[in-house]
């Protein structure tokens, strides 16, 4: 397989730690556009534009959870809103992320979780009322049901503690695509969204807790960190099976609902061809 052409001028996702003020302000007031616009009218139960992205992900949870297609279809996924981010809301950089692996066990710790940004995690499962998205109300969710609720968190270190870099490392060193790609679903993926909690915790309507991109852009980070290790090799190949068992190939399509137009895993799989074109700052 020849090589495709690589990005000459890659948005850089920037690790929260190393984000200004500045830049961390931009994206969450990009969020903060999308869920004060108006939703498309594609799902009756999205009552804004981010409300929108939330229902592709709970409408389309059986299929991309549990299975090989994880990793990709989220990459996808977070990269169309990234996209939208830019077209719709002006928004002209890479997404933020979370390093997880430096807050393992506190995340309460990090600037994440404060009351300048996102709002406090340590709350057993009670409303944020602090932060960007203080006392914001869900309408997708949950699970698959739809009923106004609250954003909440629980916030439960002894979780956390397991997005620690041992953790990472163990899935990364699995050669095998489908391997590694289970382990890291079931690995620091799962204890992220279990040890933040509530909202994250729910697998359809995660993404109503806007944390949910930090949290994801990590997971694409740590399988990006995996391709390198092997590269061209780890960008030219899949394997593991989709939900209904059949086996994975670069020809394998991924849909999001029109949130962006259907693609192949071949027009993903490589975050540095022309597209996607984004690259990750370590």
């Amino acid at each position: 397989m020849a090589a495709a052409a690589t990005c000459s001028n890659p948005k850089i996702r920037i690790e929260w730690d190393s984000a200004t003020n500045d830049q961390r302000m931009n994206y969450l007031n990009a969020v903060k556009c999308l869920l004060n616009k108006p939703a498309s009218g594609q799902f009756p139960q999205a009552k804004n534009r981010y409300e929108d992205i939330v229902a592709v992900h709970q409408q389309l949870t059986p299929n991309v959870h549990g299975n090989a297609k994880f990793l990709l279809w989220h990459r996808y996924y977070v990269w169309a809103f990234e996209d939208i981010l830019r077209t719709e809301c002006g928004y002209n950089a890479g997404i933020l992320w979370f390093d997880e692996t430096r807050y393992a066990g506190r995340f309460s710790q990090s600037s994440i979780f404060s009351s300048q940004y996102y709002g406090a995690i340590a709350l057993g499962g009670n409303c944020v009322t602090d932060g960007v998205f203080a006392r914001l109300t869900l309408n997708v969710g949950p699970g698959g049901g739809n009923t106004p609720h609250c954003l909440a968190r629980n916030g439960d270190a002894s979780k956390t503690a397991n997005t620690n870099e041992a953790m990472v490392k163990a899935c990364n060193d699995r050669s095998d695509y489908a391997d590694m790609a289970g382990c890291a679903e079931g690995g620091a993926h799962a204890w992220g969204h279990n040890g933040i909690g509530a909202v994250m915790q729910d697998v359809y309507a995660a993404p109503g807790d806007p944390v949910f991109f930090l949290h994801h852009a990590f997971i694409d980070r740590n399988y990006r960190i995996w391709q390198n290790a092997n590269y061209p090799t780890r960008v030219q190949y899949v394997d593991g099976t989709d939900r209904a068992g059949n086996p994975l190939t670069l020809d394998t399509g991924i849909n999001i609902l029109g949130l962006r137009p259907d693609v192949k895993i071949r027009d993903v799989i490589d975050t540095m061809e022309q597209f996607p074109c984004y690259k990750y700052n370590y």
